[in-house]
């Protein structure tokens, strides 16, 4: 009797056993052990304390998954991509995600095989690539995506509404060719000395005067001949020459921020990117920038041709670790950080996420502080975004030259056509070295 009971017993045990795997086994049975246990993503991330927008971001995705903890790890941000390349190319499996700084960087984290090919992910969940402006496909090597955009800043016109209330002249709008902008610079320049007014700013990096260029999507930086940037050098010499904006040396010399330049309320428009908004409206709730306190950005200008809204922009993007152990999990976040629901989030800090949604506007022109003029929200609506540098392999040595000629054009040590010719000539040279 006792056996029987011991059988049955092992028998009920077995059959219940049984059961529980089958019920895991098909979509409507109970949770396996697997969904119950906490999952650790680490991600390589730089300055923590000072990013607005880490917190909300894991804060977001660890309230849709509770089984998974976010791990941030700081590599700092001076050699952020040195030391995140140094890590991967041990082998090291500490990280799951990580953040891509720059082109250059992410152009070897690819070469060396340190990241992974996410188009196998983008396909079967059906990421929409058109929603990232175009940036997307500027990161692609032969049709391979190894990091998806999560923030992007892009450049416009910031303006001095106080300077052209003063000086009775119509805003700046969200569709002005060059000419009509310098027209407009022009016009807004006025007094001599401390009261002097610059109609139009241009800080010391080439990329305010070169990037002007590469708008038409036609040119690209990195390749050369370069006869295209010939007028907006001209522009620019002419306007100098005229005194409608600071002399490039002078700039220089005495390392004038731009920022103070424009918060001092001499300068009446300023081409810069969007991450001059937050710092603009911070100095002013400080009391550091009363003279542009009323203050307000349109579109970049653009070539004959070209649509308004068309732009050049910086971006910060994801990828996952070639190293990483559980590549799965870390492409589903991944996935959430770069989309719709979290360009959201990010807006809410102030940021300017890579997706630029009606719900990303209405966020970013809610902000305290943010113009109240329907032209400076429109501004925000990006049609078309060329990236600064483009993925090159020798980025960093086109840069060098293309650094060394626009210094060299700007202050007149060398005339327009043949600054151009000989930069062509020294970034072929770059690009013919094995």
């Amino acid at each position: 009797m006792r056996c029987l009971k011991h059988f049955i017993a092992a028998a009920l045990i077995a059959t219940a056993a049984m059961g529980g795997l089958l019920a895991n086994g098909t979509k409507e049975g109970a949770p396996s052990a697997s969904a119950s246990k906490q999952t650790t993503l680490n991600w390589a991330v730089w300055d923590i304390n000072s990013t607005a927008y880490y917190k909300p971001i894991i804060d977001a995705y660890e309230a849709k998954n509770p089984n998974v903890k976010i791990n941030m790890v700081d590599l700092g941000s001076a050699d952020f991509m040195t030391a995140l390349q140094t890590q991967l190319a041990s082998g090291s499996s500490e990280f799951d995600v990580v953040t891509i700084k720059d082109i250059p960087g992410y152009n070897n984290l690819v070469k060396k095989n340190m990241i992974v090919n996410l188009n196998d992910y983008i396909k079967k969940d059906g990421v929409d690539l058109s929603q990232y402006g175009g940036t997307a496909e500027q990161i692609s090597f032969d049709g391979k995506l190894y990091a998806l955009p999560f923030r992007s800043d892009f450049w416009v016109i910031f303006y001095n509404k106080g300077l052209f209330d003063k000086a009775g002249v119509p805003y700046p709008t969200n569709d002005m060719t060059f000419q009509q902008y310098d027209a407009l610079a022009r016009k807004m320049t006025s007094g001599n000395g401390a009261d002097k007014v610059y109609g139009a700013h241009y800080h010391t990096w080439r990329s305010t005067v070169q990037l002007f260029g590469i708008l038409d999507g036609k040119h690209v930086i990195t390749q050369p001949p370069y006869d295209y940037l010939k007028p907006y050098y001209e522009m620019v010499l002419s306007e100098q020459k005229d005194g409608i904006c600071q002399n490039y040396a002078t700039l220089k010399a005495s390392s004038l921020h731009y920022s103070g330049q424009f918060q001092n309320g001499t300068v009446a428009m300023m081409n810069m990117g969007s991450w001059y908004i937050a710092t603009l409206i911070q100095k002013i709730k400080n009391g550091e920038a009363d003279a542009a306190k009323e203050w307000g950005i349109v579109k970049y200008p653009h070539a004959e041709g070209i649509t308004p809204g068309t732009t050049l922009g910086t971006i910060t993007s994801l990828s996952i670790s070639q190293g990483s152990k559980q590549k799965d999990a870390a492409w589903d976040f991944v996935k959430f950080v770069t989309s719709p629901e979290c360009a959201a989030v990010i807006a809410k800090t102030g940021t300017i996420p890579a997706i630029m949604s009606d719900k990303v506007v209405d966020e970013i022109s809610s902000m305290d502080g943010f113009p109240t003029d329907a032209a400076s929200k429109d501004a925000l609506h990006v049609a078309k975004t060329y990236l600064e540098m483009p993925l090159h392999d020798k980025a960093g040595q086109i840069e060098t030259v293309l650094n060394q000629y626009h210094d060299a054009i700007i202050t007149g040590n060398i005339s327009v056509g043949e600054g151009l010719k000989k930069m062509a000539e020294d970034v072929q040279k770059v690009l013919d070295q094995n």
